[in-house]
């Protein structure tokens, strides 16, 4: 790897971390989880702010010999499976994972990582939010020292939120399987996104479930799309660096399950921004958090603020358990 390779890992690996820190610390500082167990299904999803154990949402997830000898967390990474790995070495301060274990047990039984998308920067846009463009979607970087890092045609890799607009807010990025254009000839590159528009030879592929932000035009072979469906969330796979007049052509379409999407009666704990304001009156809430409904009662107890702060855009942890579709939260921690 050269210098400035090292000094990109070192960088995104360490300011980007300590701006989630920064954001995250208001809501107190990580947790045990008791033993035990109740059978059932826990699922937390969020950004990984540190390692010792998996720190994830506040609270420390345990994995292989930490939980005992015999004991084996699946990782996966990017659809690849990497078990035999520690998982400091595999994942990153930043990464937004899903971590799966029995509720009320911080025993990790898997850790699945997808990144949000992977292509080179067809443009950079400072101002008062540095952004990337990256297969004509938007990418917000917040912190300057890393922005200042990137130079078009670079190809990356990155993790995050998506906010109200539509674009991904950056909690990590790394170098892509090669780092620049000039080594990039014929390979692939990827974005995932939920399907609307879609007929034979081409769908439309979004970052949010209801069309919110830039949705691009991809166009695939009549065979390709056997079984996609409108809403369907999806991986699309291209050899083209940019769109061309808001079209991609996908060399693959991988359909994928979103992190926001959890089996009836599970356990949640979810963190991310949220995407749609606010409904309801008095303490019957309900809101998106990246395209998720979430719902709030006279019972759900806040940490960090109140109902009033549920603002677009606001970072937070939702609690609660999933139900018809909808996460009713029995906590919401502002971050």
């Amino acid at each position: 790897m050269s210098d400035w390779g090292k000094i990109f890992r070192r960088l995104t690996g360490g300011f980007l971390p300590l701006l989630i820190f920064a954001i995250s610390s208001c809501g107190g500082g990580a947790t045990d989880l008791a033993g035990g167990g109740t059978g059932g299904t826990g699922i937390s999803t969020g950004s990984i702010t540190g390692f010792g154990s998996v720190v994830v949402n506040g609270m420390h997830y345990l994995t292989d010999h930490e939980v005992s000898p015999t004991f084996v967390t699946r990782k996966m990474w990017n659809g690849i499976d990497n078990t035999s790995m520690m998982a400091h070495d595999l994942l990153r301060v930043g990464m937004v994972v899903t971590i799966r274990h029995e509720p009320g047990v911080n025993d990790a039984q898997s850790i699945e990582y997808w990144d949000s998308l992977e292509g080179p920067i067809a443009a950079k846009n400072p101002g008062m939010e540095n952004t990337l463009t990256i297969l004509g979607q938007t990418v917000v970087v917040d912190n300057a020292a890393v922005f200042d890092l990137f130079q078009q045609d670079d190809v990356v890799r990155v993790s995050g939120y998506v906010d109200s607009a539509g674009r991904v807010r950056a909690t990590y990025i790394e170098m892509g399987h090669c780092s620049s254009m000039m080594m990039c000839h014929d390979t692939e590159f990827e974005i995932k996104g939920f399907v609307s528009s879609l007929s034979s030879s081409e769908f439309r592929i979004g970052p949010l479930p209801d069309g919110t932000g830039t949705n691009l035009t991809v166009s695939y072979p009549p065979p390709m799309g056997a079984g996609l469906q409108n809403g369907m969330y999806v991986q699309v796979d291209t050899i083209d660096p940019q769109p061309v007049s808001g079209r991609i052509t996908a060399t693959s379409i991988r359909s994928l399950s979103p992190r926001t999407d959890f089996p009836e009666n599970a356990e949640v704990d979810l963190e991310g921004l949220v995407t749609a304001s606010p409904t309801g009156s008095g303490n019957l809430l309900s809101f998106d958090v990246e395209g998720k409904r979430v719902s709030a009662d006279g019972n759900t107890q806040y940490i960090g603020g109140t109902a009033a702060d549920i603002r677009l855009d606001a970072r937070v942890q939702a609690q609660g358990t999933e139900s018809g579709g909808m996460l009713s939260a029995s906590t919401i921690i502002f971050r």
